[in-house]
């Protein structure tokens, strides 16, 4: 028996083994480190058994794939002890999510808040210090139905699944549970971990079933990965996008329409800035731009597939005796858009683009400022093509994303998404075309991308760009999805080179995905200090002496204004430092301050957001100065 490691060595066996026993015989500093290993791409535990030829990889505490394992066995193990303190409990389900993990638990009339974290993080600690070991069971369909009788949730969990897959069983001390695993190899890993936050959740994600308690929680190898997380918890706290946007006067909400914001004249020029850049942008990349109505006909989203597929998430109303609907979506239109004229192979690739407002019917528990709302502006584009051209255009895309996010130093990753296993349209061959299409165009650009199996959309495969802000957290925000699917559905043809009509291939394609949903991680991203382009105010102007300076002051503002830089003046009868703390905490990026020596000088004595420093220079050095700054967008 052969086993392949990655540096190209093998090791011959003659009878099967166990890994832990492989890496201990390559060293046994290996083997204490091992955390799980990855046999023929599958992920295992560390104490299988290895009785054929196999390509392994062994995973320590150094891997990132390790920290996954890590945190899914810390929620056993806040499982664990939750059911030593309330022997009633029963569990749902424990997934490992981004930066930690959560478990959903019934606790019968028991309530547990966050002032009950200490108790339970500090019975988690002695189990830790026992070091059970996490050992894997397989059992029957029947044989686990009867070992978890006496938990609901279990059972319907387990009704569910396939009748062909393998059923495994996680044990450590007195609890067992039903995982696919893999596993640490026991608990005595899980050291530096943290309890954050309980909420309420429906089993499932249905409105209908039980609420069941929340426990949310994370974990790290090292104490220094843990307290510089939390450390950014905090800082994320004081950067929240709806407390800032009402400190800095940009977007208020209303009890008189939940999830539908107000923007405030602030709020109107941040957007404004990013929708001029957007239109710029699309502008010089040859886009075409229209705008289509809100509100459809009834007979429209039927070809589409939405009203099928989309129908409970839209709003509806009557008009002449016929069912219209609020769109959702922008695709639709555009598929009218190109159905208006005919086309040849020549137009293409065609590409459309439109800010388009879209409505969704967001449960009202879900709506969380601007990052969850029942009204945005999806910053859409389609782009027509034929199939020929599908590589090379997403190559394209892709370039213009690495772009558009570099302008606001944010990092992303790609995560292709390939068929849903139920909701879909058209064949799956179409499907299996188009998924490679878009991974052989990633492959060509040596562009990395994770595989997100059965979360396309209903109309076709994706490419999600998820985004990193300067807190560390990921964002969904661009998207580029192939398809096939809607030019078939609205008869979409063009005329090719043979003259013969044939049928093009569609890109939707979205930068922002939302504009109020990208600003509000700007807001958090900057902290609410945005880069001077995109400032509400881009000058404060503050004369030291009211008496004295303020004529100057005047005239200096209005010349600012005249060279189209947002600046206001500060006349108020105020000292001096408070009028510089003001513009301070309002986070304009340049203060300037006119004083004798200003006036005699024609000079401006500025300082920059967030620096002590002051500067002085000649008026038209700093205007000049500013306008390269807004023009180079800071870069």
């Amino acid at each position: 028996m052969k086993i392949q490691l990655p540096d190209g060595s093998s090791m011959n066996y003659d009878h099967a083994i166990s890994l832990f026993d492989v890496a201990k015989d390559i060293s046994s500093s290996l083997k204490k480190r091992c955390i799980v290993a990855e046999v023929d791409g599958k992920m295992v535990d560390m104490n299988t058994v290895i009785n054929n030829d196999a390509s392994v990889r062994f995973i320590t505490d150094s891997d990132p794939e390790a920290l996954e394992v890590l945190r899914h066995s810390t929620a056993h193990l806040l499982a664990e002890t939750i059911k030593e303190m309330y022997p009633h409990a029963k569990f749902g389900v424990g997934p490992v999510i981004e930066d930690g993990f959560y478990y959903d638990m019934d606790l019968g009339d028991d309530i547990i808040s966050d002032k009950d974290f200490p108790a339970i993080e500090k019975a988690m600690a002695r189990k830790v210090k026992q070091g059970s070991k996490i050992e894997r069971g397989v059992l029957s369909k029947e044989e686990a139905l009867d070992f978890f009788k006496d938990d609901e949730y279990k059972i319907e969990l387990i009704t569910d699944l396939p009748a062909e897959e393998e059923i495994s069983i996680y044990a450590q001390s007195n609890f067992t549970d039903l995982c696919r695993g893999p596993h640490l190899p026991a608990t005595k890993w899980i050291k530096h971990f943290k309890l954050l936050s309980v909420a309420g959740a429906y089993w499932r994600g249905d409105s209908d079933n039980k609420q069941l308690t929340r426990i949310y929680g994370t974990v790290f190898f090292t104490k220094e990965e843990l307290d510089e997380y939390l450390y950014l918890l905090e800082e994320r706290k004081k950067r929240d996008h709806r407390k800032l946007g009402k400190e800095l006067d940009l977007f208020m909400l209303s009890e008189y329409g939940p999830g539908f914001p107000f923007w405030l004249p602030n709020g109107m020029i941040l957007r404004r800035e990013l929708e001029n850049f957007w239109y710029d942008v699309h502008l010089q990349e040859g886009y075409q731009l229209i705008q289509t109505p809100i509100m459809l006909n009834r007979d429209l989203w039927e070809v589409s597939g939405h009203w099928e597929n989309y129908r409970e998430n839209m709003y509806t109303s009557s008009i002449d005796d016929h069912e219209f609907a609020i769109k959702p979506m922008n695709c639709p239109g555009g598929m009218l858009v190109y159905k208006r004229d005919l086309h040849s192979y020549k137009d293409f690739p065609l590409k459309v683009g439109e800010l388009g407002l879209v409505h969704r019917h967001e449960a009202s528990g879900a709506l969380a400022g601007l990052f969850r709302v029942r009204n945005f502006t999806q910053d859409d584009a389609h782009i027509f093509m034929t199939e020929e051209q599908i590589v090379h255009e997403i190559q394209e895309l892709v370039r213009l994303f690495d772009y558009m996010y570099s302008v606001f130093d944010l990092e992303y990753h790609i995560e292709l998404s390939t068929r849903p296993e139920d909701k879909y349209i058209g064949e799956i061959a179409v499907w299996d075309r188009s998924e490679k299409a878009l991974a052989d165009a990633l492959d060509a650009m040596g562009k990395e991308y994770k595989l997100n199996p059965g979360d396309g959309a209903f109309y076709g495969p994706k490419l999600d760009f998820k985004l990193k802000d300067s807190m560390k957290r990921i964002w969904q925000c661009g998207t580029i999805q192939l398809d096939m699917n809607l030019p078939e559905r609205f008869d979409l043809t063009y005329i090719d080179s043979d003259g013969e009509k044939k049928r093009p291939v569609m890109l939707h394609r979205a930068l922002y995905g939302s504009v109020e949903r990208f600003i509000g991680i700007l807001i958090e991203h900057y902290a609410g200090a945005f880069p001077t382009w995109m400032a509400p105010v881009q000058v404060k102007v503050i004369p030291v002496n009211l008496g004295l300076h303020a004529d100057y002051a005047n005239k200096l503002n209005e010349k600012l204004l005249a060279h189209h830089l947002r600046s206001e003046i500060d006349l108020r009868d105020e000292k001096l430092g408070y009028k510089i703390r003001h513009a301070q905490t309002h986070k304009i990026p340049y203060q300037i301050v006119i004083g004798d020596q200003e006036i005699e000088h024609d000079q401006v004595t500025y300082r920059r957001y967030g620096e002590k420093e002051q500067t002085t220079v000649s008026t038209q050095a700093f205007i000049e100065m500013i306008q390269a700054e807004i023009n180079n967008k800071g870069h």
